[in-house]
């Protein structure tokens, strides 16, 4: 079974190892204090926001998000990092987190979830592609 709910103080090595994955998934290395601001963050959960799930009392998903004004309507909820430890995939985390997630965004009052992934992330793409709609836009950045 599958428990959704917030990150605990004595989650952080977990949750850290988990972010550490995700990142070296795309290729990007962060620096020491930047899992601790996050972490701090997520602890406040106050602009970022974050859940995890749990499966035999172990952490092995996570996701982090928040809300942000649009100009076209109401608030809207950016998904910004999803997560499953290699060993829970294909048991449902990814789908749970993100139904949870859903939740909190109905409960804000937001009007939509949105997320972004790589082209050449099937597997997640496979899930992605049963519970949400793939919109057409393209992506732009200018890094900083």
């Amino acid at each position: 079974m599958i428990a959704i709910g917030p990150l605990e103080p004595a989650d952080r090595a977990t949750w850290q190892e988990l972010f550490e994955g995700y990142n070296t998934f795309y290729e990007r290395t962060l620096p020491a204090e930047t899992y601790d601001e996050k972490w701090q963050a997520f602890q406040a959960n106050e602009n970022i926001h974050a859940l995890c799930a749990r499966a035999d009392d172990k952490v092995v998903g996570i996701t982090h998000f928040f809300k942000h004004p649009s100009t076209s309507g109401p608030d809207v909820c950016y998904l910004q990092d999803l997560f499953t430890a290699p060993e829970a995939r294909g048991r449902g985390v990814g789908r749970a987190l993100i139904e949870a997630v859903t939740e909190w965004a109905k409960l804000q009052n937001c009007c939509r979830v949105y997320w972004h992934t790589s082209e050449w992330n099937d597997t997640a793409r496979r899930l992605y592609d049963q519970v949400a709609e793939k919109t057409p836009f393209v992506h732009y950045r200018i890094v900083l």
